[in-house]
């Protein structure tokens, strides 16, 4: 069994209706003086006028920042910080996907320690104590309120950078549901698929342990079994309910794992041919999945995902069970009308060169259990084409 050093820093309040426990909740944490980081999207569809009926019942000021943008980048959130900044706020409220949770976690860096994003690529950078956050995602799909990394993007190079500190973690995440019932029929399948890749990734990793492998093993059983539901149903409120759940649970495990070669794969699409996260993700995990499987222990490890999640039975050989999850996944994609092959994006085999050395320059392809080079991401890309 592999050892592991877990000290909890997010409080988890899950359940219906749990954003109109917010004002209370950050009362608890002494803010008087609340920025609410969200997009004009969460705003229509009234989910902030929830958040702030809560924190003015309970004595706050709120503010509102609501210009956050998909795939933040360094300038998005130097343009938060100046209202953080202005209103004088001694806590964040993160509303919405992953976009404004790394955005208000960007924009807590920078108000509290200074400099600019970039100082605080890698992990462990920031020297002072931080403010509070409180996470409330609204999609079921990062994991980002149960990590203390904000992704931000270099507005300039493009490069994904991962800002990390165990300070940067919010102190509360709220999983309210009810939150999630807006959501496009889109993103409901761009972010469950990332949630369902957060979960397989993290489970097979070099720094797994037996915390990470826990977590990312429930997340697959109740993310795997219940987003075809929720692609049927959005109304469903139970199915809706165990994605969030499972998305947060991926969030834990990613924060005690990392991440593999299919979110190397993934990010150079995002940043060179604006193809969203998750459809990258979703369209090169298949192939990840069939290039770790040819080690034995990693194809086993698969195995077991699957088993857990009654999706084979245990008689199941391991080659099998890997081949059988690479086309769960694939088939996954074609029920929410996802494209499963690059070429479907407009890239072709001459973007492949470039492709493959910027992902073999992800941070994550060091996290992969296979070790994984420049040709072999060229190979996977050739037959992601």
């Amino acid at each position: 069994m592999i050892g592991f050093d877990h000290t909890p820093r997010t409080r988890l309040v899950f359940g219906a209706n749990a954003i109109e426990r917010l004002g209370e909740l950050a009362r608890e944490l002494a803010g008087t003086r609340a920025l609410i980081v969200t997009d004009r999207g969460i705003v229509a569809a009234g989910h902030v006028e929830r958040a702030e009926s809560s924190l003015r019942g309970a004595g706050i000021k709120t503010f509102l920042y609501d210009r956050v943008r998909e795939n933040p980048t360094t300038e998005d959130v130097e343009e938060c910080l100046k209202s953080a900044r202005e209103f004088r706020i001694d806590l964040f409220v993160g509303l919405g996907g992953g976009s404004s949770i790394d955005t208000a976690r960007g924009c807590n860096f920078l108000l509290t320690n200074g400099g600019k994003m970039q100082d605080y690529w890698g992990i462990g950078k920031a020297s002072k104590l931080m403010l509070p956050l409180i996470a409330a995602p609204t999609t079921a799909g990062t994991g980002s309120e149960c990590q203390s990394f904000a992704l931000i993007a270099d507005a300039v190079t493009h490069q994904k950078m991962a800002c990390g500190d165990p300070k940067a973690a919010a102190r509360i995440a709220i999983l309210d549901p009810t939150l999630t019932l807006t959501q496009p029929d889109a993103v409901t399948a761009h972010t469950g698929i990332d949630a369902i890749a957060h979960a397989v990734e993290s489970f097979v990793t070099r720094r797994r342990n037996e915390l990470s492998q826990l977590y990312a093993r429930e997340s697959f059983r109740l993310t795997i079994c219940h987003l075809a539901r929720v692609l049927e149903c959005p109304s469903d409120l139970e199915a809706r309910a165990a994605m969030l759940l499972g998305a947060a649970y991926a969030g834990l495990a990613i924060e005690n794992s990392m991440l593999g070669a299919a979110h190397s794969c993934a990010n150079p699409l995002t940043a060179h041919y604006n193809v969203i996260h998750g459809q990258a993700v979703g369209m090169m995990l298949p192939h990840i999945i069939r290039f770790n499987a040819e080690t034995p222990s990693v194809r086993n490890m698969y195995r077991e995902l699957m088993i857990s999640a009654g999706l084979v039975s245990p008689e199941t050989r391991a080659e099998a069970a890997a081949e059988t999850l690479a086309r769960t996944l694939d088939s996954l994609l074609k029920q929410a009308k996802m494209m499963t092959r690059l070429r479907e994006t407009g890239i072709s085999a001459s973007d492949v060169p470039m492709l493959a050395e910027e992902a073999a320059r992800q941070w994550t392809a060091g996290f992969n259990p296979r070790e994984i080079t420049v040709r072999d991401f060229e190979q996977i890309y050739q037959r992601a084409i």
